[in-house]
């Protein structure tokens, strides 16, 4: 979480030479050379019948980065973090079965209705902002249901793919925003930089701690995200939250830990996440910071 947040914060200091969809376009074609050095995917053969959604897999990706991205450009990075934390909480929602499970969404709903309310008074949030924080989760919502599909499908080796047709999708937006700016030499340290701290180290590092600690231990403990976002928009990039603020990202943090820690057991569950689908969410979801969120 450290290494992510790190990275986002890492990213904004991009915005002002290449822009928001600059930042995401580079970050992902970066991670996304990097996962393809790593998984080899050429190695496997993949049916045909696969790539369409292995390509949607890679939409989800390259919307949820873009999206956050433009996020961070008028609002806090802690508040987008929370607000893109919505996305696995509605899986989560869609797929309980529990009663407790909805006291803890109408947890999350509480702390939304505090940032959309009071927060634009008290600290002059931009309501764009916080729609493309939104539209960020919904991206890492798809993600999810679509990568847990083609994990099961294909192998870890699609994620390389779907980096790639991430970048693809995302570099005529950067071109866009950016031109020529965007192949600047000046500017690959502190990219390539964003994309080791947001996708190559945590995701190896996760990777690790994921053969050793259960899924739900793991999702709950990654709750703690916005909080982590709050304090490195803190310590990095000058951004403070109010008092009501900080609330509504703890209720967030809560509700998301909440439902993730009163998950059934994996033992219980189908596949890697099966029917615990919170205590997985954060599990499959990083890599998509390639998320970020992140933010990937």
């Amino acid at each position: 979480m450290v290494s992510i947040q790190g990275g986002a914060a890492l990213a904004k200091h991009l915005f002002p030479a290449v822009g928001a969809q600059g930042t995401a376009a580079l970050r992902l074609a970066l991670s996304a050379l990097l996962l393809l050095a790593y998984f080899r995917p050429w190695r496997v053969r993949m049916a045909p019948s696969a790539w369409p959604l292995v390509v949607a897999y890679g939409l989800s990706l390259g919307g949820m980065n873009l999206m956050f991205y433009m996020s961070l450009r008028t609002i806090p990075l802690g508040i987008a973090v929370a607000l893109e934390f919505v996305g696995p909480l509605a899986v989560a929602l869609l797929s309980s079965r529990r009663a407790a499970d909805f006291a803890w969404i109408a947890l999350a709903a509480g702390g939304l209705l505090l940032l959309m309310l009071h927060g634009a008074d008290a600290h002059n949030l931009d309501p764009a902002g916080m729609l493309y924080a939104l539209a960020a989760g919904l991206g890492w919502a798809l993600y999810i249901v679509l990568g847990r599909r083609v994990g099961v499908r294909v192998g870890t080796q699609a994620l390389a793919i779907a980096a790639t047709v991430a970048a693809l999708a995302v570099l005529p937006f950067g071109l866009a925003q950016a031109g020529a700016a965007l192949f600047s030499p000046q500017l690959l340290p502190v990219a390539l930089g964003v994309a080791v701290l947001s996708s190559a180290l945590p995701y190896a590092l996760e990777i690790t701690v994921l053969t050793r600690m259960p899924v739900r231990i793991f999702g709950t403990l990654l709750s703690l995200e916005p909080v982590f976002a709050a304090l490195s928009g803190l310590m990095f990039l000058g951004e403070t939250l109010t008092l009501m603020q900080w609330t509504a990202v703890v209720a967030i943090v809560l509700a998301s830990a909440g439902i993730t820690a009163g998950a059934r057991p994996p033992a219980q569950a189908s596949g890697r996440g099966g029917a615990e689908p919170a205590a997985s969410v954060p599990a499959a979801s990083r890599p998509a910071r390639c998320r970020q969120r992140g933010r990937n």
